[in-house]
């Protein structure tokens, strides 16, 4: 496949998903990032439709200094019975100032009769005098055919019709549009067969996702011969959004073995679809290929195992080329491999054998019987090692706390008091303090006790706190489980605790919070774990290690990188 391109419309379709609503300052540093990551049109916007498009389209053209994307203003052929050239939405293409305009125009009779309230020859006049007449004023001009399939499907002499007005009028290339979103594949791969049986332009694809096949629509109409794919980061757009172009831009590189972006640009993927999914306020889709954060993630034991041995047995392509990690998650599903694989991810094992693992694993699964999970609490899952390990050294030790929440003391606000008593050492701190709630209040009152001893506590804040309640037959008596995120710069561990009372659930967490982060920048701590480590009996054999997945344990002589 020769020349192929890729047009990004996050800007305008992808902002019609409902809850985007893109800033000028946000669509120019999204095209930047396009920029970046080699996307050869950014469509910025419908200018004439608001007054945002338009201040970007002005401000790009002064600010962007794009190196490889040319920005293209959209809009529609001309209305019916109307001068083109002073018809308002090509005045508004002009006006926009950009180098490639796409023009979307009605190959559906049953659009041309309902939508448009026209006759069949005027909607191929309007086609053909929009695109020629842009392209007499010098301009890349795109066809976006809407609706192709469907009225392909209907009446497809008349589909075929608007694509050769299109091609009469200059078009550089035609986009077959599955606007609503609902052709199969070899549907999809039969009608781009016969449309170039006729048409001999340059071809393109939009797919909408309504079925799930936007993706894999988008593919198939590059295998059958289309040059030229449309999408939006994320697969962000109206309905149930467009085809994903993070997926489209990995199949291209890594299954269809096209040298069409270069690695270092594919390894930017997934921090450019985090970043976008930040600028649209969206919380990223854990589940999205080869970008999520579960893309590359693995739970179940035997799973494990394999992907230890070699990764390919349970990964399609390497995380690392679309700039994704891989993750080994700790649950009862859990095997020794994941416990070897999670200690050697974090530099605590540097060898096959770790003969406490049985041990950690038999207590892991004891505990998420109880309730426990530590899939997002690798905090905890640490301490748990150390414990083990018996290189654990608890900082205090609790003597005892009691939590007071009074509705009556201060008329409609409650007050909130946690009173604390933990041994530091031989002395024992007896500290109390206010708070908002229960947790917050016993966070108040353990950071002045702590605070004295260990200063670096000023450092670690609680930034998330969820809970769950996990057996919810048995009404307020239920057993819940307590999970929070902590962070010191740039470094967040979560921690759990499970309790049937919600107070001793959070007080575990934080207690668990707390020891991690201060022991965490303690480094005589974690030299006496190595050398712990060091002493257990190990055998010989090392691992085996598969390509990606690991360097040799001896480039690891300290315990953190």
């Amino acid at each position: 496949m020769t020349g192929l391109q890729v047009y990004d419309t996050t800007l305008r379709d992808g902002s019609q998903r409902e809850g985007i609503s893109f800033s000028v300052n946000d669509k120019l540093q999204i095209a930047r990032l396009l920029d970046e990551l080699g996307v050869d049109y950014i469509e910025g916007g419908w200018p004439g439709s608001n007054p945002k498009d338009m201040e970007f389209f002005a401000r790009a053209r002064t600010e962007l200094g794009l190196k490889h994307s040319k920005i293209v203003a959209f809009g529609s052929t001309r209305h019916a019975h109307a001068d083109v050239q002073t018809d308002q939405h090509v005045c508004a293409l002009l006006e926009a100032g950009t180098p490639v305009v796409t023009v979307v125009g009605k190959s559906w009779d049953f659009h041309v009769y309902h939508a448009l309230d026209t006759t069949l020859e005027e909607n191929l006049a309007m086609i053909v005098d929009t695109v020629s007449y842009l392209k007499g004023k010098g301009l890349e001009v795109i066809y976006d055919a809407e609706h192709f399939f469907d009225g392909y499907k209907e009446n497809p002499d008349y589909a075929i019709a608007t694509l050769e007005a299109a091609t009469r009028g200059g078009a550089d290339t035609l986009v077959l549009c599955d606007t609503n979103g609902g052709t199969m594949p070899l549907e999809m791969r039969e009608i781009i067969f016969r449309v170039k049986e006729k048409i001999h332009a340059r071809l393109g694809i939009h797919a909408h996702n309504d079925a799930g096949m936007a993706v894999a629509n988008s593919i198939i109409a590059l295998q059958s011969g289309a040059s030229h794919v449309q999408g939006t980061i994320n697969g962000y757009g109206e309905r149930c959004g467009n085809a994903d172009l993070c997926a489209i831009m990995a199949n291209i590189h890594l299954k269809l073995k096209l040298k069409k972006f270069s690695p270092e640009q594919m390894k930017k993927l997934t921090s450019i679809s985090n970043t976008i999914a930040e600028l649209a306020n969206v919380r990223p889709l854990v589940s999205q290929p080869y970008v999520g954060r579960n893309a590359f993630t693995h739970k179940g034991g035997i799973h494990v195992d394999a992907v230890f041995k070699q990764s390919r047995t349970y990964e399609h392509a390497n995380p690392e080329e679309v700039g994704n990690k891989r993750r080994i998650l700790i649950s009862e599903l859990a095997g020794k491999s994941n416990i070897l694989f999670k200690l050697q991810e974090k530099q605590l094992a540097p060898f096959k054998q770790f003969p406490e693992a049985k041990e950690v694993l038999k207590k892991i699964k004891k505990m998420e019987h109880e309730g426990y999970q530590f899939e997002g609490a690798d905090g905890s899952f640490e301490l748990m090692i150390w414990k083990t390990l018996h290189t654990h050294k608890p900082l205090f030790k609790l003597e005892g706390f009691r939590v007071i929440v009074d509705k009556q003391r201060r008329g409609d606000d409650l007050y909130v008091e946690a009173t604390i008593k933990v041994k530091v050492g031989n002395r024992i701190m007896h500290t109390a303090a206010e708070g908002n709630g229960p947790v917050n209040a016993m966070d108040n009152a353990l950071r002045k006790a702590l605070e004295e001893f260990y200063p670096k506590l000023k450092n670690i804040r609680l930034v998330d706190y969820k809970v769950r309640v996990l057996e919810g037959r048995d009404g307020t008596a239920a057993r819940v489980r307590v999970l929070i995120i902590s962070q010191n710069g740039d470094k967040r561990w979560g921690t759990v605790g499970v309790s049937e009372n919600i107070i001793e659930a959070s007080w575990i967490a934080l207690v668990d919070s707390i020891e991690y982060g201060l022991l965490y920048e303690n480094s005589p701590s974690l030299d006496d774990l190595k050398k712990a480590l060091d002493e257990l009996p190990w055998e010989e054999e090392q691992l085996e290690y598969a390509g990606d997945l690991r360097e040799p344990a001896e480039q690891y002589p300290t315990l953190r990188g």
